[in-house]
């Protein structure tokens, strides 16, 4: 099977040798049996099923496979930031079961607006009015027509190699390959720019984001009907942190034009950058925050759009009709995850352990001429695996290899964009735990590019 570049953009490939050799020598005949049912059952998908290995308990920031390994997780799919099976969060979801398991449509319940208050009073400026859906993507759909409905305008601009979900919709304005590949025709109105990095490639260090919003510009100018820009602000799979400067001409751009900015912050909300929320490092106030995964606390679905107050403007339609739309067990488990981040001063934590990661990852880039750039914010690292740090060349297979002799010793993370190895481990992982992970990669990295 050809691999190509665009299959590799978000994740590892659940299909290739390495992947074979891994769960041959190190799965169990009991295991193997279970991932053929699952593969029989299920449909196949990238980055799923067929699935790599069958995991029976979670906790705190390990998951237990059926072979009965412990496996730092430095991956969660984003949704652990308090960590797996928290006491206090899973305390409040058991309460809310016994007293209001499933609120009906057409009603409230208190839980559902101490969380939208919660959030309200967190959000900066003006961002004072909430939704809630049971899953990014539909958070992201919600975001979509209430720009359209608010606008009056319905072309929306993204970048190329963002995500911001699997549905028709979300893929339309995503620009990842192996999502968008084979699928046909798109939403209409879904445009496309180029990430904010996009051109170092020919200016260097000294783009800071600008020619980028050049061509931006240049769009605005010339295309009347774009209603909302929908951005990542922190690009969560393989780390791209933009400067502040590039997300205030951004927003000076929107005003300038009469364009919405829309952050998608589904999987870099709730500390795991540092701060509450990401648009807080770059001192702007978007129109519409799109939130998610770890919002549920690792215990229930839940998603969600902080918007500004003057965009409460569809009452004469339904933006998100969803049978699970104001939960209260989710709002319980919601609302029980940010004061579990508050009470334990785990936004500051996430700031230390950053600056530990920094230091680390620093030490090891002088080290190793494999390890071309490292990215931190938070708790979030990207660690880019090279065969020639000036050629920028990737280490796919490399960073592939790596990644299963981590497993093999304990430790889980994703791959992204081919090369990178993407760290995001929950915010409750100590400094300890944290050099016990980077001195499985590194002692990895030194296996699979010395042999």
């Amino acid at each position: 099977m050809d691999f190509r570049a665009n299959t590799r953009t978000e994740g590892d490939i659940n299909l290739s040798s390495e992947r074979r050799s891994f769960q041959e020598a190190w799965l169990s005949p009991e295991t193997k049996e279970v991932l053929a049912e699952d593969s029989r059952y299920f449909l196949h998908q990238s980055m799923s099923t067929p699935c790599l290995n069958v995991i029976t308990n979670a906790e705190g920031i390990y998951l237990e496979d059926m072979d009965g390994r412990k496996i730092m997780d430095f991956h969660g799919n984003s949704v652990h930031q308090v960590g797996y099976k928290n006491r206090y969060v899973l305390d409040a979801v058991m309460a809310q079961l016994e007293n209001l398991p499933f609120l009906p449509r057409r009603f409230t319940n208190p839980v559902a607006i101490r969380l939208a208050q919660k959030l309200v009073q967190l959000a900066p400026g003006d961002l004072n009015k909430v939704l809630f859906t049971p899953g990014g993507t539909s958070a992201i759909g919600l975001a979509l027509k209430l720009a359209r409905k608010a606008t009056g305008k319905f072309k929306t601009l993204s970048t190329w190699d963002s995500f911001h979900g699997a549905s028709l919709d979300a893929i339309s304005v995503g620009g990842e390959g192996v999502f968008r590949n084979g699928i046909g025709p798109l939403l209409p109105g879904s445009e496309h720019m180029m990430p904010y990095n996009s051109y170092r490639s020919i200016f260097g260090d000294h783009d800071d984001g600008t020619y980028s919003l050049n061509y931006l510009e240049y769009m605005l100018e010339r295309e009347e009907d774009v209603g909302a820009i929908i951005l990542e602000p922190v690009r969560s799979t393989d780390v791209q942190i933009p400067p502040q400067a590039y997300f205030q001409r951004l927003r000076r751009l929107c005003d300038q034009y009469g364009v919405l900015l829309i952050l998608d912050e589904i999987p870099t909300a709730f500390g795991r950058t540092g701060t509450m929320f990401v648009h807080e490092h770059f001192g702007i106030v978007p129109d519409i925050v799109v939130i998610g995964k770890g919002f549920g606390g690792g215990v229930f679905p839940m998603a969600g759009i902080i918007v500004r107050e003057g965009l409460d403007v569809a009452q004469d339609i339904s933006l998100g009709h969803y049978t699970h739309e104001k939960s209260s067990v989710g709002c319980a488990a919601a609302l029980a995850t940010i004061e579990f981040i508050e009470n334990n001063g785990l936004l500051e934590h996430a700031v230390q352990m950053g600056a530990y990661l920094q230091q680390r990852l620093t030490e090891m880039m002088q080290r190793h001429e494999a390890i071309g750039d490292v990215r931190v914010i938070g708790m979030l690292a990207g660690i880019e695996l090279v065969t020639n740090r000036h050629t920028k060349e990737k280490a796919a297979g490399h960073t592939e290899k790596v990644m299963y002799l981590c497993m093999e010793r304990g430790l889980s993370f994703k791959v992204s964009n081919g090369n990178v190895i993407t760290l995001v481990p929950p915010l409750i992982t100590t400094q300890q735990q944290l050099d016990q992970a980077l001195t499985i990669i590194e002692e990895a990295i030194d296996i699979t590019f010395t042999t």
